[in-house]
């Protein structure tokens, strides 16, 4: 079989690309010297660095190869993941939690958590991250291998020994310092190799309209959807504005570990709260770079697509020339690389960080640390390899992440809303809330896959395991804080909203302005495509 795409142009432009990964590695090592560096970036870097970083740490797996699976199989209903599942959580972030992270000192999501509640809630939620992101970084590999097989013909073997072995050389040698640049490199890549078939898709289809014109009436406006019918329909209203718009939308932007971090590296308080907000401009408009292609792939390739994860290749196949075809080609392995090393060092630092340093070794001289970081990437990438494997059961790579969510995040969402937002939740309610809402969202699943339970799609079933994970931990944090001692409020001073610490912490009118004129647009967009 002859691959298109396996050329000396094509392997020129891949090849000079993952030389420049190692060469920002190489050259990160020298500010990754103590493990503050190495794992933390020693929040020491300019807001509009950690800014990129932020939307790049997205737009990995996720965004490229899921979203444009997803609109080929769901239609306009995709552009839900943007306007109603992305937007209004980053503004929520940038306001309202961003003050609280950067002023109780935490450097990751599962040590507030031990700030706020106690160290076995930390532990299981430094565990629970792990085993998601271990999952994540496993949907990353699966997408490298489906887009190099169609490409080049690669087996996945193949595959995983090659961006394996190039992520773990510059994750290990400069830590997150490196991992953020490099990330600011494959956002660029990403964007330059994605720009010109969005181009050429809506220059054959003449614009936006006439694309979403040629749409089946129910996957041709995005809320053309019953507003609750969860057991016939793909999606309906009630699931995605409950489930997507506010507990997987915001159990993902205001919990998940890389972004986080990320934000968290900014030099200034005030660039901390404001990395989700410039992160949220670029976000509006990425639409126009994986849901136009995937809408255009039921036309373009009715034939050719033996499954949704392979719209994106294939379309790459169909329009570009032999030049493109290696830009694109790196645009999308940079998109993927990017969420596999974001999540491999994440899985590094919790392990370093929350769980060896703080409950194992603790006392260790600095150089310890570093080591035991850099040894911890090992695991990570092994654990990412293995986790592989289980996302090729899964019809699309969007059906699967949405599940990893409603299984993790949203219970531990609902632990940090009743902690970041309440003095009366206790630790004991933080612990147990957040097992039993893990243990009920699994229950949920199996009960799905054993056909217990019946949805439309995956999806739906996604969006309404979400809302029992979430609703599961806030009933029984209730319940539990009723009959358990809280910590005392002088305890929490600076880890709640109501024990904030002076006004350096607090979203500047600047920030606000911003915020709301985001939130506006995603209203017109919504009223626009209704």
């Amino acid at each position: 079989m002859t691959f298109p795409a396996a050329n000396p142009v094509t392997f020129s432009i891949v090849g000079l690309y993952l030389a420049a990964t190692l060469v920002i590695g190489y050259v990160s090592r020298r500010g990754a010297g103590t493990s503050a560096q190495f794992l933390h970036a020693g929040r020491m870097l300019p807001t509009a660095i950690t800014s990129i970083a932020f939307l790049a740490a997205n737009c990995g797996a996720l965004e490229i190869v899921g979203i444009v699976a997803a609109s080929a199989k769901y239609g306009a209903l995709a552009l839900h993941f943007y306007w109603i599942g992305a937007i209004p959580a980053m503004v929520f972030l940038a306001l309202f939690m961003m003050p609280i992270y950067t002023q109780s000192g935490a450097l990751t999501v599962p040590e507030f958590l031990r700030f706020r509640y106690d160290e076995r809630t930390q532990i299981l939620n430094a565990v629970s991250l792990g085993v998601m992101m271990g999952f994540i970084s496993g949907i990353s590999l699966y997408a490298i291998a489906a887009v190099t097989r169609v490409f080049l013909g690669w087996s996945f073997p193949e595959t995983v020994a090659l961006t394996s072995l190039v992520i773990f050389a510059y994750v290990s040698l400069g830590g997150l310092k490196a991992t953020i640049y490099n990330e600011i490199l494959q956002l660029s890549v990403t964007v330059v190799g994605l720009i010109p078939m969005s181009y050429m898709v809506l220059h054959q289809f003449h614009g936006i309209g006439g694309l979403m014109s040629r749409l089946p009436e129910e996957k041709r406006h995005i809320w053309s959807i019953p507003l609750a019918s969860p057991g016939s329909s793909p999606m309906d209203v009630a699931g995605v504005v409950a489930g997507l718009g506010f507990v997987l939308s915001f159990g993902y932007w205001c919990t998940d570990f890389m972004l986080i971090q990320r934000a968290l590296a900014a030099r200034e308080i005030r660039g901390s709260i404001n990395t989700p907000l410039y992160a949220a401009i670029a976000k509006t408009l990425f639409p126009l770079l994986v849901v136009v292609p995937g809408l255009a792939a039921s036309f373009v390739l009715p034939r050719d697509m033996k499954g949704f994860d392979d719209a994106l290749p294939s379309m790459m196949l169909h329009y570009y020339g032999p030049t493109m075809l290696g830009v694109g080609l790196a645009a999308v392995l940079a998109s993927l690389m990017s969420a596999l090393a974001g999540n491999i060092n994440a899985m590094s630092t919790m392990w370093t960080h929350d769980l060896y340093r703080t409950h194992m070794a603790r006392g260790r001289d600095d150089a310890h640390y570093l080591i035991v970081g850099r040894l911890a990437t090992v695991g990570a990438t092994c654990f990412s390899v293995a986790a592989a494997y289980i996302a090729f059961r899964y019809s699309t790579l969007m059906d699967y992440l949405q599940l990893v969510f409603s299984l993790f995040n949203a219970p531990l969402f609902a632990a940090l809303l009743l902690g970041m937002f309440t003095t009366w939740a206790t630790p004991a309610a933080g612990f147990w809330g957040m097992a039993i809402g893990i243990a009920i969202s699994v229950a949920h699943n199996f009960a799905f896959r054993f056909q217990l339970l019946h949805y439309g799609s995956q999806m739906s079933a996604n969006f309404y395991g979400a809302i029992l994970g979430f609703l599961s931990c806030i009933v029984a944090m209730l319940l539990i804080s009723l009959r358990t001692r809280p910590k005392p409020v002088e305890e929490l001073a600076g880890i709640t909203y109501r024990t904030r610490l002076g006004e350096a912490v607090r979203a500047p009118l600047t920030s606000w302005v911003l915020a709301l004129a985001l939130v506006a647009t995603c209203v017109w967009l919504n009223v626009y495509f209704r």
